[in-house]
């Protein structure tokens, strides 16, 4: 069996942004079926290059959907390129 396609956000701690778009993100329709992970930027060195002043950063199957805010047309796509979970 496949394992659905994910959301990464790339987040800190006490950061109100990301809270703000994880907390969007779970109110789309759809977006619930897939998991999401949490991950501290600070933790992964190439994470903090590429993304540490962008936070948060919103991923869907390892490409990039979004930063700042939640861009709900973004994510739609995403999962319109992506298909439902399986």
């Amino acid at each position: 069996m496949t394992r659905p396609a994910g959301f990464l956000l790339y987040s800190r701690p006490g950061c109100t942004l990301c809270e703000e778009m994880l907390l969007e993100l779970a109110a789309l329709p759809g977006a619930e079926l897939h998991p999401v992970e949490v991950r501290d930027v600070d933790d992964e060195p190439e994470a903090r290059r590429r993304y540490g002043h962008k936070i948060p950063v919103l991923l869907f199957a390892g490409e990039l959907v979004c930063h700042g805010r939640l861009d709900a047309e973004e994510v739609r796509k995403a999962l319109a390129v992506h298909g439902p979970p399986v």
